[in-house]
Parts: structure tokens; C-alpha cells; sequence
């Protein structure tokens, strides 16, 4: 079996939980696309087989968040696992709308202390957990766009992300509010989008089972948002480059059986890029 699931996961659920019940569902190696935090919710697509091969092509898509800051206070998770503590006013939605554009972009952005990041062989939450003092080093994310949408508490607003991969919502959070000198951190978050993947067509945990997974299984090649050449040279298939008048790039490979993978087209010329059969 080869594929994508596209789950729902809930909150709660750890993105190894979900794909552990999957693995148990297809008796396939799979893993997921993209950790989830367990306090989040949302879109978690799982590769199936050798579906899991293209995960480095889907790594800088575009992801599509909800998500929910309070201000005047904050966590040294920058999540709601933390413990609440006073950290300053809260600003007025016109100030926080002025504030926005700023991070709308390419910037440089700190990781939270609390994340999988890699300090010397060990992960950084670990050592914060242990007390230990942990420095990380600003990394380049890009944004698409901030939308405030509401004001749902007394210090509670909720804003619609739009960004690439590797940016942290919750640092997003810290450095909105750093802006306006006062705290705030991530209360609620759900991944409304990533890549092909949208929250409308996922499914949830609870719905699949061993008879109907294979009913929810999304074609390999159906996600791909590549062109196509179907490919009748059988020197291709024995990794020989062939000639090929296309333009330049990544393109989905056919041959007579169907999907074979991704080639690469440089200089008039085909070759291998990825095999998935």
C-alpha cells in the first residue's frame, strides 16, 4: 500500500501516536509530514509506503494555521503546557494590527526553548526541562500573511497564518507581543492547511478502519504539483539519461504500467530523480 492519509488529528494526540495507529491500520512503514504539537489539532498528512520518499518535496509548502494568543501573560512553553505568569498589558486589536506587517515576509525568527531542536545531540526541550540553559540561533522563515479575525476574550485573540515550513506559531506569538513590550503565548492552534492537504477533506482517527483505510488513501501521484511525461524509452528505466524538448524542472514520471516517480528534466535531457516503484 502506498499513499497519503490526510488525518484530522485531535488534540491531545501526539503526531507519533497518530502515526503508530495508522502503521496498525495498513501494516505498511509510514510517518508523518510535518510534527503537530500535541496541545494542537488539524491537518497531519501520513505517507504510506514509499509515499514517505517524497516528504522532502512537500517540506517548504505553504501551511495554513488558526490560531489563538493571549497577551498580558505568558509561558516558558510559549504554549498552554506551561505555567501562566503576569507579562504586561494587553494591547488593543488596532495596536496589534499595526504591528502585523512587520512580520509579513522573509524574517529571522528564534525557535522556542521548548522544541525539537538539535543542541549538541539532544534535543532542546529536553535540556529545558532539565534546567539547563539552552541557545539556539534565529532561523529564516518565511511568512505569507497575518490575519487578526476576532477578539475572543478579555485578552484572547484569534488570527489566521499563512507560512512556509519550519516557522513556530508560538514564536510568532512571543515576538508579536515582544513588538508591543508585553507577553503573550499560544493558547489554541489548528492547522487548517498544508500543502494539497486541507482540514475539509481530512479524517479522523476514529473513522478509519482496517476495511475502509484503503477508501481514504490519496494516490501518490494525485499530490503532486508537478507536470507529467509518460515515458516509453526503457533506457530511462535503467537510469540512462534520455533526451527530452521540455522546459527545465521536476516532472511526474509515467510509464506504460502507470506511476513510476519523479524525473528531472536539465539541458535537454531526462534523467532520474526519485523511483517510487
Amino acid at each position: 500500500m502506498t499513499g497519503f492519509l490526510n488525518i484530522r488529528k485531535e488534540e491531545g494526540a501526539s503526531s507519533a501516536y497518530v502515526v503508530s495507529r495508522v502503521r496498525r491500520l495498513v501494516h505498511t512503514p509510514c510517518g508523518h509530514m510535518g510534527t503537530l504539537d500535541p496541545l494542537a489539532s488539524g491537518v497531519l498528512p501520513v505517507g504510506i509506503g514509499n509515499a514517505t520518499r517524497l516528504f522532502d518535496f512537500f517540506l517548504d509548502k505553504q501551511k495554513t494555521y488558526l490560531a489563538h494568543f493571549r497577551f498580558g501573560v505568558t509561558t516558558d512553553t510559549l504554549d498552554g503546557e506551561g505555567a501562566v505568569r503576569p507579562a504586561g498589558r494587553v494591547p488593543s486589536r488596532a495596536e496589534i494590527e499595526g504591528v502585523l506587517p512587520g512580520f509579513v515576509g522573509e524574517i529571522d525568527q528564534l525557535p522556542p526553548k521548548y522544541s525539537a531542536k538539535s543542541v549538541n545531540g539532544r534535543r532542546s526541550y529536553e535540556l529545558a526541562r532539565a534546567g539547563q540553559e539552552v541557545e539556539l540561533s534565529p532561523k529564516r522563515v518565511r511568512i505569507e500573511g497575518i490575519e487578526l479575525l476576532e477578539q475572543t476574550g478579555a485578552d484572547e485573540f484569534s488570527f489566521r497564518i499563512v507560512c512556509g515550513g519550519g516557522t513556530y506559531i508560538r514564536a510568532l506569538a512571543r515576538d508579536i507581543a515582544a513588538k508591543l513590550g508585553t507577553g503573550a503565548y499560544m493558547s489554541g492552534l489548528v492547522r487548517e492547511g498544508s500543502g494539497p492537504f486541507s482540514l475539509e477533506t481530512a479524517v479522523r482517527l476514529s473513522d478509519l478502519t482496517t476495511e475502509n483505510v484503503a477508501e481514504h488513501l490519496i494516490p501518490t501521484d494525485s499530490v503532486l504539483p508537478f507536470p507529467s511525461i509518460t515515458v516509453e524509452d526503457k533506457r530511462y528505466f535503467q537510469g540512462v539519461r534520455i533526451p527530452c524538448v521540455r522546459e527545465d524542472g521536476l516532472y511526474k514520471i509515467y510509464s506504460a504500467e502507470g506511476f513510476y516517480g519523479l524525473g528531472r528534466v536539465e539541458g535537454g535531457e531526462l534523467r532520474p530523480e526519485k523511483k517510487l516503484c
